[in-house]
């Protein structure tokens, strides 16, 4: 039987409360029905659990595996969906999933050392490249895959909340409405609308065998292609060199290698960074200044 780490009970509660607990209180049943439903053997949780229940499996024909099992199912549904429609681009493989029970059975990556273990930032960025060529395809119609605007609603509703003239707005002014232009500005010059995976950063790119590079953890959007350099351009900020230059770096790389504009790229973050803030102070968080920091990165680029 599986044990499920006190530490994932406590995150659940704090996320979800009495529901989060419940839900985690029954994994080890699920789990057993799944093994048993998916011709699998159960082995450990990985270390790293934060939003969903992940477990090192091991299928009949001796092949690893990874349950996924999440509390909130609409997302993980959201997540077999994209992976399905990446099939054969370079994203893990979809081996059978049930929507009702919110589990997902995938493809284990082996090795499945991350993309960030590349130290090289030059080499990591090259790889970074091939895996992003291979995956976008056009948005499949009538889709349930948020928008752009959709994503970036916090912007908006930060917008409606500090509208009162007697609420104290925390964030420079200057900055929100320079995210709001730029992000009009980008979504009405967007050309094609593709699927995006929405969150292609170091972790979420793994080793597959010697060569192959695979890609977890999708979260589905519909957008502009500029904007998933994103969640990469955020990560490792200052290896190998100064942030702004690291930056500098990459853009120049991703331009090169995938005919991007890079002027694009730097206004997705420009607005990324002013939606960082937002979610913070969402969240009750005192820490919006570290968005804003983001937001000035990009904007220094455009200079």
């Amino acid at each position: 039987m599986i044990v499920i780490p006190d530490t994932f009970i406590e995150r659940m509660h704090e996320l979800y409360g009495k529901q989060g607990i419940a839900w985690a209180e029954v994994l080890p049943g699920l789990i057993t029905d799944c093994a048993s439903r998916f011709d699998f053997s159960p082995e450990a949780p990985f270390s790293n659990l934060s939003y969903n229940f992940v477990l090192r499996a091991k299928r009949s024909d001796g092949k690893p595996a990874v349950l996924k099992s999440s509390f909130m199912k609409d997302e993980l549904s959201r997540e077999v969906s994209v992976l399905r429609a990446y099939e054969g681009r370079g994203a893990i493989h979809v081996l059978d999933a049930d929507e009702e029970w919110g589990v997902a059975l995938l493809e284990g990556a082996d090795p499945g050392t991350p993309l960030s273990t590349i130290e090289d930032d030059a080499s990591a960025t090259d790889i970074f490249c091939e895996v992003f060529r291979r995956l976008h395809l056009p948005a499949p119609t009538g889709s349930l895959y948020p928008s752009m605007k959709q994503h970036f609603a916090a912007i908006e509703r930060y917008r409606e909340r500090f509208d009162d003239v007697n609420t104290a707005a925390p964030l420079p002014e200057s900055w929100v409405e320079n995210a709001e232009e730029c992000l009009a500005y980008l979504i009405t010059t967007t050309r094609e609308n593709l699927l995006l995976h929405g969150d292609l950063h170091h972790e979420n790119i793994l080793r597959q065998g010697e060569e192959q590079w695979v890609v977890i953890d999708p979260k589905g959007i519909i957008g502009d292609i500029h904007f998933d350099t994103i969640q990469y351009l955020l990560n490792y900020v200052d290896r190998g060199g100064d942030c702004e230059q690291v930056l500098r770096g990459r853009i120049a790389i991703m331009a090169d290698r995938l005919g991007l504009d890079p002027r694009r790229i730097a206004m997705w973050g420009v607005v990324r960074g002013v939606l960082e803030a937002c979610w913070t102070i969402e969240n009750g968080g005192p820490d919006w200044h570290r968005g804003i920091q983001i937001t000035e990165r990009f904007a220094k680029y455009l200079d």
